[in-house]
Parts: C-alpha cells; structure tokens; sequence
C-alpha cells in the first residue's frame, strides 16, 4: 500500500528537480490539474494509471522509488548513452528447446547479498491491461 504522505513528498521532489508547477506538471502527464492537487495535498491517493504516467513522461523517476521510496531520486549519474544496434536480420528462426519439467531451476532475485524464489511476476503493458505469471 502507498503511504500518500510519502508519496506527495516524492512528488514534490519530482516537481523541484523539474522546474515545474503542479498545474506545469498535470499538463505534462496529462492529467487534470485537480488530480495533482488532490494527491499533493494527501486528499487522494494515486491510481496506478497516474503513476504510470509519471514514469512515463519522467524515464529518470524509477517507479520503486515513487511508491515506496527505495532507491535515489534525482538519478546519481548521467546515464551511458544506448549501445549502437546493428541493422543484422536473421532469417533462421531461433533454436529453443523445451526444459525439461525436472532440469527447471528456480528463479531467484538478488536482495542485499540473499536469493529469494520469484513468487509471481506482473507484466503491464502500454495499453493499461497486465499479465501475471506465478512460479
């Protein structure tokens, strides 16, 4: 759940590392200047669309760091520029094999030196729809 205290201040952090007034910023997202009033003060709290367009319009704004605080804002260090993507097709089709249901290896994902098992991962797609995948 997203603590709406917290999360304003991130807002706010978001608004003065931009420059941008809240009404600056409904437009930028393309919210209702309302929206933003309403979450700035902690009257309402924000739906997951509202979030994704912040992340969206902001690629610097992790979205771990806007609902739950962990991680930096303002990003540390410039990002490295995106490798140089050769114009190469492949008209072979891709050779996969199936696991075998005995040979699959659990997924696990790093946390602060430990592994944990993957329970479920949620994929959500540009047009507001998800998929879910449990292990």
């Amino acid at each position: 759940m997203v603590n709406t205290e917290d999360f304003s201040k991130r807002l706010h952090k978001i608004l003065e590392f931009y420059e941008l007034s809240a009404a600056g910023f409904a437009d930028k997202i393309e919210v209702g200047r309302s929206s933003i009033s309403h979450i700035l003060s902690g009257r309402n709290k924000p739906s997951l669309d509202f979030v994704m367009k912040v992340v969206k319009s902001f690629p610097e704004v992790e979205l771990y760091w806007l609902l739950n605080g962990k991680g930096s804002f303002p990003p540390a260090e410039e990002p490295s520029p995106e490798p140089e993507i050769k114009n190469e097709v492949s008209t072979a089709p891709p050779q996969t094999e199936p696991i075998p249901e005995n040979d699959k290896v659990p997924f696990t994902f790093p946390q602060q030196g430990k592994s944990k098992p993957i329970r479920r991962i949620v994929i959500f797609y540009e047009d507001g729809t998800f998929e879910a995948f449990e292990n």
